[in-house]
């Protein structure tokens, strides 16, 4: 009976799904849980802080180290070293979000992921909870993600650095109006994605990529008109960097669709414990030979086939949420 429900769900594909050992877990009841939520507020934050500040400190080791010996093999080492690092603050952060949180995690579809492949990953964007919830759900998983940052993070205190040691890539932004009075400037950010993705050919990565450009609102879903119903606007232009620059190493996209039954939380609500739910949808799509290797500022045909492809995956992450977010009594495949 169960293999048949198995193999009905898989033929199904739910939206929404309960999990077991991997794929589930309920800690309604938590050991801080008599506590008023602003005081698990701030417990969570400090143990946040100490957190990141202890694995922090160790990883600066193998980052400067990483810095100051240029020969390739060493670099990949530590490079290897920085991610065990990495992997276990996000650890860390499992046990005291277990500690402190109440959250049921609904999850389909991570069996999928593996920790030896090179992936595009896209996900709808509402709070900063997101971050947080993929990092949970794909540690020891898949390759760490990774994501673009404005090149003025790297000044941020502390996890600056570590983003630098960990190979972020940092870009700088260019505006339209900029461009046009300096257009010497145009493709230097092809140029910086290229040379950053240079260093991913070594490690199996996850790169991320927000592709809606900002957390959404009603607001800015009214403002651009959003033909979707829980979703902004898709750009294009960041998806098409990544592939340019990394077609022969990524063969897989990785569509998150992140959904909060209860509304989108705040970061503040999160640590407090009042997420009652986050429900996460994982699935991976074979990317089109056509879209890779090609230059999207220059091929206008490049650009409409990026961009055509880009929309169909919002179109069905839009119905996904749709079913997610009416779905109150997930099925059990576990």
């Amino acid at each position: 009976m169960a293999n048949r429900s198995r193999q009905a769900t898989a033929q199904m594909r739910p939206p929404l799904v309960s999990f077991g050992h991997r794929n589930k877990t309920n800690n309604r009841t938590t050991m801080l849980s008599f506590l008023p939520a602003p005081v698990i507020g701030i417990i969570s934050s400090i143990l946040l802080g100490l957190n990141t500040l202890f694995w922090c400190l160790l990883l600066y080791i193998p980052a400067i180290l990483k810095l100051i010996i240029p020969h390739t093999g060493f670099r990949v080492l530590c490079t290897k070293v920085i991610i065990w690092i990495a992997e276990a603050w996000v650890a860390c952060n499992t046990g005291w979000m277990k500690l402190t949180q109440g959250t049921e995690w609904a999850v389909h579809g991570d069996e999928k992921l593996k920790r030896e492949s090179w992936y595009l990953v896209l996900s709808n964007h509402q709070s900063w909870v997101d971050i947080f919830a993929m990092q949970r759900v794909f540690n020891h998983r898949a390759p760490f993600l990774k994501f673009f940052l404005k090149q003025q993070l790297i000044w941020v205190p502390v996890i600056g650095l570590a983003w630098w040691g960990l190979d972020f890539p940092f870009m700088k932004r260019y505006t339209r109006e900029y461009l046009i009075k300096h257009p010497e400037k145009r493709g230097e950010d092809l140029k910086a994605t290229r040379t950053a993705c240079e260093k991913f050919r070594y490690t199996p990565v996850s790169v991320m990529n927000f592709v809606e450009g900002t957390r959404f609102t009603q607001a800015k879903h009214d403002k651009q008109k959003s033909k979707y119903t829980h979703l902004l606007t898709p750009k294009a232009g960041g998806v098409a960097f990544v592939l340019d620059a990394m077609g022969d190493s990524i063969e897989t996209l990785v569509d998150v669709t992140i959904a909060y039954p209860g509304g989108a939380p705040t970061f503040w609500d999160f640590m407090c414990g009042r997420v009652s739910k986050v429900g996460m949808d994982i699935d991976t799509v074979t990317i089109p030979a056509h879209l890779k290797g090609r230059d999207y500022a220059t091929d206008a045909e490049h650009r409409k086939n990026v961009k055509n492809w880009l929309a169909e995956q919002w179109r069905a992450k839009d119905e996904r949420l749709t079913r997610m977010l009416s779905s109150r009594s997930p099925d059990s495949t576990h």
